[in-house]
Parts: structure tokens; sequence; C-alpha cells
């Protein structure tokens, strides 16, 4: 009978990654006692999806500046 717990597999290969996924990472430094680390990825998907959602964003803004009264001095 197999163990029910599964084995500890790398962290590596534990996250399922896209075969096309981005990835980008950043260290900043700033002064001696401030240090910041960063990363990213995402998918070309994601990247379309996030495009998608700023013109949708930049559309609704427009119309509503559209709408607004004009002031004239």
């Amino acid at each position: 009978m197999q163990d029910a717990v599964p084995t500890q597999l790398s962290e590596q290969e534990s996250i399922p990654t896209h075969p096309e996924e981005m990835k980008a990472s950043f260290n900043l430094r700033v002064g001696k006692s401030i240090s910041l680390q960063g990363s990213a990825r995402i998918t070309p998907a994601g990247v379309v999806t996030t495009g998608l959602m700023i013109s949708a964003i930049v559309l609704a803004f427009g119309y509503l500046a559209r709408s607004m009264p004009h002031r004239r001095p």
C-alpha cells in the first residue's frame, strides 16, 4: 500500500510554469540599511488581459472627462 503523504518536491518542481512565461526580478538598495527585492512573472495571455483592462479604464475615464462641463475664464 502506498503512503498517503506525498513526497516533498523541490521548490522548482512543485510550481508549474508556463513554457512561454516571462520573468523579471530586481534588487534595490537605498542607503546602508534599506534593501528591496522583487520579482514578477507573467504569461502572454496575462499581457493581453492587462492591455484590455487598461484600455477599458482609459476609455471610461475619457468618457467621464468629456461629459464634465468645461470652465472658461
